[in-house]
């Protein structure tokens, strides 16, 4: 049985990962294509981190969250295969906006990732709830 603590912590994840996307959204519609790249990604990052809570998990890493994410929860089907590469997409075009020289992410990039973080977010949260009412069991964490 989850412990409050941990069930707290995770629905401040969730919220966190909902006013990123906001945040995205305001950036997206004032053209500010490359910030809202960046925030659509922190919003799939921090909704990541709201399932690992529940399994007292973390990672001082993007990758390593990522790794967790794919090992707990898309190896044991919890979530299709298609919300990992959307994560892993997401990543790369953060990378891409914030480390390139010369990059523009056209508005098409843009509206692509806050498309994926909308979808991804909303999954999340599905499964997020039905984990913590044992609708669906939690993966086994082996060491």
């Amino acid at each position: 049985m989850l412990d409050q603590i941990v069930i707290d912590l995770s629905k401040y994840r969730l919220e966190k990962a909902y006013d990123l996307l906001g945040q995205a959204e305001i950036l997206f519609e004032n053209q500010k294509y490359d910030g809202s790249i960046n925030r659509s990604y922190y919003a799939i990052f921090n909704a990541m981190r709201s399932l690992l809570a529940l399994l007292k998990l973390d990672s001082s890493s993007h990758a390593g969250v990522l790794s967790f994410y794919d090992r707990y929860f898309v190896k044991t089907n919890i979530f299709d295969k298609k919300f990992s590469k959307m994560a892993h997409s997401a990543f790369d075009s953060r990378q891409d906006s914030d480390y390139e020289d010369f990059y523009q992410p056209t508005k098409e990039d843009a509206e692509q990732q806050l498309q994926q973080a909308q979808s991804f977010i909303s999954e999340i949260k599905l499964k997020r709830e039905q984990l913590i009412n044992q609708k669906i069991n939690f993966p086994i964490i082996q060491n």
